[in-house]
């Protein structure tokens, strides 16, 4: 009978364990919804006016838009372009932009947009790009 008790048990433990993990669309879907409500409000930089996330499940990314008061000049565009990737790493490091999510194949496409919602830089971050983000750093 005890056998039997820890049996049932023990099934019942490897269900539960199996039913809390998440895959990686599950886990896309709660960063977005947690960036917009946590990181976003409190996103605070030089320039910077808001930021959002949006996810595309079947494409596997994470569109963030980083919106700034800033002119589209080519001053700007220069400047922010050599920046851009010292301020991803950053995020990366305060677990902004988790690395979990990307060693899972998910791809960061990270815009830096001027006040007229051009492009003054873009990142596209993956397994390769977080690679060369941590190791200038």
């Amino acid at each position: 009978m005890i056998k039997k008790i820890i049996q049932i048990s023990f099934a019942i433990a490897i269900v539960l364990l199996l039913v809390s993990c998440k895959n990686t669309k599950q886990k896309l879907q709660e960063y977005v919804v947690t960036y917009n409500t946590s990181i976003a409000p409190s996103f605070k930089g030089e320039n910077i006016t808001g930021t959002t996330a949006r996810g595309y499940l079947e494409d596997n990314k994470i569109e963030i838009r980083i919106e700034t008061d800033l002119e589209q000049n080519e001053l700007n565009k220069q400047n922010y372009t050599k920046g851009f990737p010292d301020l991803l790493a950053e995020m990366i490091k305060k677990d902004q932009l988790p690395k979990e999510l990307i060693e899972e194949g998910v791809t960061f496409h990270v815009y830096f947009l001027a006040k007229d919602n051009t492009v003054l830089s873009k990142l596209i971050i993956n397994k390769e790009e977080l690679k060369e983000l941590l190791k200038e750093k």
